[in-house]
């Protein structure tokens, strides 16, 4: 019996229980490739990671090789999990630069070493910003009206390694009580350069903050999405709704609290939480936060919020290891069924 061993890192968040939760597996060559998309789907959370490791020289060059899956399919890029492994790589070091290897390319992550249990800035790639979409459109696909959505700024796709179409809502009441039909989305998105959808709103719950973002896609609602945020942040400046160089805090979730603590806003930065191996846990999975963002695009601090994932469904496996996949029923067995970005869930609504 093959056996690989794993660890649960919790991104965004000071505090055990909380964050968002990612699956790391620290060496992952003896895996055959069929394997990675399985072992994700066994996680079952939001996405999993493989670290490659490679000969030192390389690494120093091109970076740790690491690949990024959701329940559905291989990322290109996404935020939490980067910075999450990169915690993992660090581990207990010092090293102050993290650089990964992924699909999108080297993203380096920078620590802080005086503050714990980790706190870092990732910067993303310089954003790319595509087509601009009609407010008629997006409403097709929501319970919004055309004239809940903004028409002084435009819904516009941005990609940093993940294309999301930024669209800005007037109010913050509409944004709270968006619902979202994903498969009418993804019906829409096939003839789009947009692979998600960022609703965001000026108005926010807690008056810290400058955005309240939600993101709702295939696998449920995203309680934190870093790659968005970057996007999002580079929407903000070209359209003029922040400054070059701003701190833009951005809440995100159907649930954020006015009363929520704001540690972590003195400077820019992340945290996280691992959950150790075999057995015993550190971090957690509470989904409402803020996080501060420099509004270049680099990723900085998400704070906790209320706990509500949003409709995601969620199961953690035992902790430590996990046995060889080959045990686990063959390929053409029936898997339990999932939304996968090629197929559309069932329900008509999601969200709230």
């Amino acid at each position: 019996m093959r056996s690989f061993d794993y660890t649960v890192v919790d991104v965004f968040t000071d505090r055990a229980l909380e964050g968002n939760a990612v699956a790391v597996f620290t060496d992952a060559r003896a895996l055959r490739e069929e394997e990675f998309q399985r072992l994700a789907r066994e996680t079952n959370l939001s996405e999993t990671t493989f670290i490659l490791p490679r000969e030192a020289a390389i690494e120093r060059e091109h970076g740790v090789k690491v690949r990024i899956f959701t329940v559905a399919e291989e990322l290109p890029f996404a935020g939490h999990p980067t910075l999450g492994t990169a915690s993992v790589i660090r581990g207990g070091t010092g090293a102050s630069r993290v650089e990964l290897d992924l699909l999108v390319g080297k993203i380096p992550v920078e620590f802080a070493s005086e503050l714990a249990p980790s706190f870092g800035t990732m910067r993303q790639r310089d954003p790319e910003f595509g087509q601009i979409h009609r407010r008629e459109d997006i409403a097709r696909f929501t319970n919004l009206r055309s004239e809940d959505l903004r028409d002084d700024v435009p819904i516009q796709t941005v990609s940093t390694g993940m294309a999301f179409a930024i669209v800005p809502v007037k109010t913050l009441a509409a944004l709270q009580n968006l619902r979202f039909d994903y498969p009418r989305s993804f019906e829409y998105s096939q003839g789009t350069d947009a692979k998600l959808f960022f609703f965001v709103s000026t108005e926010t719950v807690n008056a810290q903050a400058d955005v309240h973002a939600r993101m709702i896609f295939y696998n449920g609602e995203d309680p934190a999405t870093g790659s968005a945020s970057g996007c999002c942040a580079a929407w903000l400046v070209k359209h003029g709704v922040a400054k070059p160089g701003q701190r833009v805090v951005i809440e995100q979730g159907p649930g954020v609290s006015s009363t929520q603590p704001h540690r972590g806003l003195r400077r820019p930065g992340w945290r996280c939480h691992r959950r150790r191996p075999r057995g015993r846990l550190r971090g957690g999975s509470r989904p409402r936060h803020l996080h501060p963002l420099l509004s270049d695009g680099t990723e900085t601090t998400r704070l906790p919020g209320p706990r509500n994932r949003g409709g995601r469904g969620r199961r953690v496996t035992p902790p430590g290891r996990l046995s060889d996949p080959s045990d686990a029923p063959p390929s053409s067995a029936p898997l339990p069924a999932r939304p996968c970005s090629r197929c559309p869930p069932p329900s008509p609504l999601a969200g709230r």
